[in-house]
């Protein structure tokens, strides 16, 4: 190359337009407010940058009020995570407010479900569990979920509606905190979704694969039935990272293909990381459907709560 090829830029040379002409991302209006001791919630929410996530999670929560307001479905699937950080009570608030409408979960949400009910506790130490071979081998709620699937299979009905009716029937001490238990207490469809081999009641002798593929089948139709009428409603996604969003692609698909619907519906995923599938189901599809899809980051333990106010507030 010759010296004039390998020249420096000469930026005195470069275009430049006024700053009135540039659209910008940023205004003055869009910022936070400042807060101060013994601020209420709806000032605190009032005082979040309309930004980025803060905006989108506004968004949201509009959406879920205005559903809920013109009597559309707020479905929510959800993994054992949101179990396990101590936000039973929370989904269960929802529940009875009103503001979901049909709750979906894999197996190990609903195992964690009837530890907490039954015994108070629950989520053991896996890796030491597992090297001692006594992982997974509680007896007493193995023996209980896995004859609440049986039940389930004999009557014809769902291993949700099974499994918090049990609940309801065992005089748990803690069944004020299951919310299959309380799904089934306030009439509020509540559908377990299982992969068999993925929960610890599967390696127990109690364990009837027949009853469990039976039972699970019937929630993965009632959840096709279910979605269908999404169409200005809104499905949540909370923290399963393949199972659910996979089950959701597919009820979404026999609605699809039985009714023509739903459409025009708002998706939302809500991890603590971005997951190929979870963003796939339900943003994306919600976007394909002409309606809109978020996926929010954060942990579980600080949004839900987040958004369960602002919803409870703005209702």
């Amino acid at each position: 190359m010759s010296d004039e090829q390998i020249q420096p830029a000469d930026l005195t040379k470069v275009r430049t337009i006024s700053v009135a002409e540039r659209q910008s991302k940023v205004e003055i209006d869009s910022l936070a407010k400042p807060l101060c001791k013994g601020a209420s919630f709806a000032d605190f929410w009032h005082s979040l940058p309309n930004i980025l996530a803060a905006r989108e999670l506004r968004e949201v929560v509009n959406a879920i009020v205005n559903a809920r307001q013109n009597d559309r479905p707020v479905i929510v699937l959800f993994g054992a995570h949101v179990i396990k950080v101590g936000l039973s009570p929370i989904v269960i608030q929802l529940v009875r407010e009103g503001v979901v409408t049909a709750i979906a979960v894999n197996g190990a949400t609903a195992y964690h479900d009837v530890e907490l009910a039954l015994f108070g506790h629950t989520s053991e130490d896996v890796t030491e569990g597992m090297k001692a071979g006594t992982f997974g081998m509680a007896k007493e709620p193995c023996d209980f979920i896995n004859s609440a699937a049986k039940q389930a299979a004999k009557q014809g009905i769902g291993l949700g509606q099974a499994i918090g009716q049990a609940l309801l029937e065992s005089n748990g001490k803690f069944v004020e905190f299951s919310v299959l238990a309380q799904c089934a207490k306030f009439g509020v469809p509540v559908t377990v979704h299982v992969a068999i081999g993925t929960d610890v009641n599967h390696m127990h002798g109690s364990f009837d694969p027949a009853a469990w593929g039976t039972a699970t089948h019937h929630d993965f139709r009632l959840l096709c039935r279910l979605v269908r009428d999404l169409t200005g409603g809104v499905v949540m996604l909370w923290g399963s990272a393949v199972l659910l969003p996979t089950v959701l692609e597919k009820a979404l698909t026999v609605s699809r293909n039985l009714w023509g619907q739903p459409e025009r519906f708002v998706g939302v995923t809500f991890d603590f990381i971005r997951h190929y599938r979870s963003w796939r189901n339900p943003p994306e599809k919600a976007d394909a459907l002409g309606g809109k899809g978020y996926y929010i980051v954060g942990h579980h333990e600080l949004l839900i709560p987040l958004l369960a106010q602002a919803v409870l507030e703005s209702m």
